[in-house]
């Protein structure tokens, strides 16, 4: 998937990988404000990104925290997600972060995965 996708000079906690079917951005580490936008970016390039795939993945098993500036940048694809007729999923995200979801009422807008 271009640049994106190349090893060298990554975040080494996100990285994006992806074929025909769909694209997945893993977040690794914490995500807080210093690195929000960096995932924003990697998101909103998956899903402008023109013929790609309509399926978004943002694999979070890996993610070990999320303030509320990672969740505003999942909330903020999500919505452009939408505007593109893209469908945005997460795989795998921590007990800790599912509460999250739960207590923001964000839960209803992420269909979860574990694979």
């Amino acid at each position: 998937m271009g640049s994106m996708g190349d090893q060298e000079g990554r975040d080494p906690g996100m990285w994006v990988d992806g074929g025909d079917q769909r694209v997945v951005v893993h977040v690794g580490g914490e995500m807080d404000i210093d690195r929000a936008q960096m995932l924003y970016n990697a998101l909103h390039v998956a899903i402008t990104q023109t013929g790609g795939p309509n399926e978004i993945v943002a694999d979070l098993s890996e993610m070990s925290f999320c303030d509320s500036a990672g969740l505003n940048a999942l909330i903020r694809a999500h919505h452009t997600a939408a505007e593109y007729g893209k469908h945005m999923s997460l795989r795998a995200p921590r007990p800790q972060f599912l509460r999250v979801l739960e207590i923001t009422g964000a839960d209803v807008l992420f269909p979860i995965t574990s694979t």
